[in-house]
């Protein structure tokens, strides 16, 4: 696997955090995906990820494309479900460990299997992240596919742990999930202690709807917000509102 000791791998988006539109090739078309992508670069979206948790990597490459038409000077960012998933044409790999879950294939087993594609493309960014599914209040893809429970929502101090013992492994990033289509998006209090729990960048998703919950996320502690089963649901949702309100 390809090396580096020049320090932390970071994320292509902007540091001063913001939006993350989430574009799952599953549930859209690559002509929804340019749309989408034109629409949230001209809002001020900081970034995109691209991916989702059944794995259609058929259309991947395709849909990678379509934003990069739209949204040219926008990073992209991918989100495997599997190191079958992976793809070079992106700006960075988000390298997930399940910290939440207890099933292997998660923890390492995937991460081996993906070891082979960064040799092949050392000039691709790998972005080790610790990746927690937090109880949405309703039964999330990721807990179908990964077969673990998810954190419960009114214990902070557990999720905490989960990510400083993410920070001792020397994770880059920490992603607290909800889920899609999540009842409640994680709250303020778990976010509030994630933040205390790391110093790198804390990424947040799931039942995120509404400028207002935006706002409260990242008032919380999160430095990127993703928002994506929203925009499935209406194309014309107003992105820059979401925007603006992750910016703050």
């Amino acid at each position: 696997m390809h090396c580096t000791t020049a320090g932390p791998v970071t994320l292509p988006f902007d540091e001063r955090g913001g939006l993350v539109v989430l574009v799952d090739p599953g549930r859209s078309t690559p002509d929804d995906a340019r749309a989408l992508a034109e629409r949230a670069a001209a809002s001020g979206a900081c970034g995109f990820l691209v991916g989702d948790s059944l794995g259609a990597r058929e259309t991947v490459a395709d849909h990678v494309g379509a934003i990069r038409r739209g949204a040219p000077e926008v990073p992209i960012v991918q989100f495997p479900s599997s190191a079958d998933d992976l793809t070079p044409d992106v700006d960075a790999i988000l390298f997930l460990v399940l910290v939440s879950g207890r099933n292997p294939r998660y923890l390492i087993d995937e991460q081996v299997r993906a070891a082979a594609f960064f040799d092949r493309y050392p000039e691709v960014r790998a972005v080790s992240t610790a990746y927690l599914l937090i109880d949405g209040g309703r039964q999330s893809a990721v807990e179908r596919v990964s077969g673990t429970a998810p954190l419960p929502m009114e214990n902070p101090g557990v999720i905490a742990a989960h990510v400083k013992a993410g920070q001792l492994m020397g994770m880059h990033a920490t992603y607290l999930e909800a889920g899609s289509g999540a009842v409640q998006p994680v709250s303020a209090p778990v976010i509030g202690a994630a933040r205390q729990a790391t110093h790198g960048p804390l990424i947040v998703g799931g039942g995120i709807v509404t400028a207002a919950r935006a706002r409260e996320a990242r008032e919380a502690g999160a430095d990127y917000v993703v928002v994506g089963s929203l925009f499935e649901r209406d194309p014309a949702a107003d992105v820059r509102q979401l925007a603006a309100a992750a910016r703050s």
